[in-house]
């Protein structure tokens, strides 16, 4: 269904657009042939990052949902909300506010699973949120638009992409179901798969984000407004998901996977809306927004995997040097007081084997002996 736009104050731009290029050079077979190479993609990627699934803990996730539920909130409850206090804050013209609140609607993208596993994070609630998502946005687009709309005096009617929904849908489950199966049946061959298909996967996504921004170089316009808003979107979705989940007592690893869902939106689904929902002309000044808001959402991405790199590389080297101190401390001590170091052995395996049972003990809980009697000593 078309919009009809047809007053001036819903739609300021139909005085002044008739100059304006009309849409996105986007046409015929190149269309097609960018429409199935990003299905491809998408499917190939979700195969290899289901190979990092275990069923047991899927399962897990779906019978105790608190990290999906916590994860839902911030995709339906935060980001709608942040979008609609942009729009408001910026004082947006209607039309573009409408795809500012279009994207906060979106469930999310497929690249947060690729950052979730570049930063180590739970995977399997990763896919499951965005798999979740996905699902819920058939009912929460609609309430989530028609809500923040109400104040707005719309005369467009906004069309859900349904159809867009459900192949999102069908490019998520069947790979994942499908690497799932890999890594249950053939768990060091799905290793080397993980591997290579993140590394594939995460050029390939930049590849076919910069071919999409170029194809369709029509819809960019200089509204510094709408650039600033797209970059500090994504990140204000990744800070508000982060402290959500800490206060919601998740772990750190939900913590991080939690906050790449948030911020991360599904970008081909908000243009595909708006470009069910308003004329060529409207299209001008909205589609840079979506375009924008998936630069800066990689662009984020990036960021914070290159700082958790930064911060692990730092953790081990403080760790080494920590070891590196011990062995000296525990070499001067054996030279010294050989008694010291017999009770210290002693000590030692009394903890070895009382602590060999509990296996399944977090590393750190396991150390914490040996440490406090080292320093002791």
């Amino acid at each position: 269904m078309r919009a009809n736009c047809s007053s001036s104050s819903a739609c300021p731009a139909n005085s002044s657009e008739e100059e304006l290029p009309v849409g996105p050079e986007v046409h015929g077979n190149l269309e097609l042939v960018f429409t199935v190479v990003s299905a491809v993609m998408m499917g190939l990627l979700m195969f290899s990052l289901g190979c990092s699934v275990e069923f047991r803990k899927l399962w897990s996730h779906i019978r105790r949902p608190w990290g999906i539920a916590v994860g839902l909130l911030c995709q339906f409850g935060l980001m709608p909300l942040t979008a609609y206090l942009l729009a408001i804050s910026f004082s947006l013209k209607p039309a573009q506010a409408v795809a500012v609140l279009v994207m906060g609607c979106c469930p999310g993208g497929t690249i947060s699973n690729i950052f979730t596993f570049w930063v180590d994070g739970d995977m399997d609630l990763s896919i499951t949120m965005t798999t979740c998502s996905t699902v819920a946005a058939l009912g929460m687009m609609p309430l989530c638009l028609y809500l923040y709309t109400l104040s707005w005096n719309l005369e467009q009617n906004l069309t859900i992409p349904y159809q867009n929904i459900g192949i999102t849908l069908v490019c998520l489950t069947i790979p994942v179901a499908f690497g799932v199966y890999v890594n249950y049946r053939w768990p060091k061959q799905s290793k080397i798969i993980l591997k290579i298909g993140a590394i594939v996967g995460g050029v390939l996504l930049l590849v076919v984000a910069v071919a999409g921004v170029v194809l369709a170089k029509g819809s960019w316009n200089s509204d510094i407004t709408l650039l600033t808003i797209s970059f500090i979107f994504p990140l204000i979705g990744h800070v508000t998901g982060f402290l959500l989940a800490l206060l919601t007592h998740q772990s750190w690893q939900r913590c991080r996977t939690i906050s790449l869902e948030t911020g991360a939106q599904n970008i081909q689904m908000c243009v595909t809306m708006l470009q069910l929902s308003f004329t060529a002309k409207q299209l001008v000044q909205m589609l840079s927004f979506p375009l924008a808001y998936g630069l800066f959402q990689l662009l984020d991405g990036f960021l914070i995997v290159a700082a958790y790199k930064m911060y692990k590389r730092r953790l081990k080297n403080e760790h080494r040097k920590k070891n590196t101190r011990c062995e000296e401390g525990c070499h001067n001590k054996k030279s010294t007081s050989p008694k010291e170091t017999g009770a210290f052995l002693e000590v030692n395996e009394e903890v070895t084997i009382t602590s060999g049972p509990s296996m399944p003990m977090d590393l750190h809980t396991t150390l914490e002996p040996t440490g406090h009697i080292s320093s002791g000593t």
